[in-house]
């Protein structure tokens, strides 16, 4: 996989897994509502989307290192990577009940973060573990924090 690509799509979807978990568990203990989690999963795939792709595509262009090509590849990439990704999220929530979905999701995106771990742990050559264990805990504090900030969101303007 060409570096302009592999840097989209690693960025693409570690940001898709992790904000859109965020923003479901904290709109799920927030609102406990299907259509606002949906909405919000939506929203994420194509606005956080376009915007990553942009930070993507400036950061890039700030190095002066890649050509033209190869920035709009990284570019492109995040964009899809990222948009898919969150889309994916989304299944679950049509198709379960809510708090199921949202369960899902969470061990989805962890099993999504493990896979990513473990291939830049082999391209690295360094243990997957020390990867693994160093993304899946950037994770679940994720999960946890937005699923505290909604409660109390909800506890606080509901």
């Amino acid at each position: 996989m060409k570096s302009s690509v592999k840097t989209g799509f690693s960025f693409g979807l570690t940001s898709g897994v992790i904000t859109t978990l965020g923003l479901m568990v904290g709109l799920h203990s927030g609102t406990q509502s299907k259509s606002v989690v949906i909405g919000g999963i939506l929203t994420i795939a194509v606005a956080d989307a376009l915007s990553d792709a942009l930070g993507i595509h400036i950061s890039e262009e700030s190095k002066n290192s890649g050509t033209p090509l190869e920035i709009w590849e990284s570019t492109i990439a995040t964009f899809a990577a990222k948009f898919v990704i969150a889309m994916t999220f989304a299944v679950p929530v049509f198709l379960l009940p809510l708090q199921l979905a949202v369960g899902i999701s969470v061990a989805w995106g962890l099993f999504l973060l493990t896979l990513l771990s473990v291939a830049l742990a082999r391209a690295q050559r360094i243990a997957p573990w020390k990867v693994i264990g160093e993304h899946l805990l950037i994770g679940l504090c994720v999960v946890a924090i937005t699923h505290y900030l909604g409660g109390w969101i909800r506890e606080t303007l509901g």
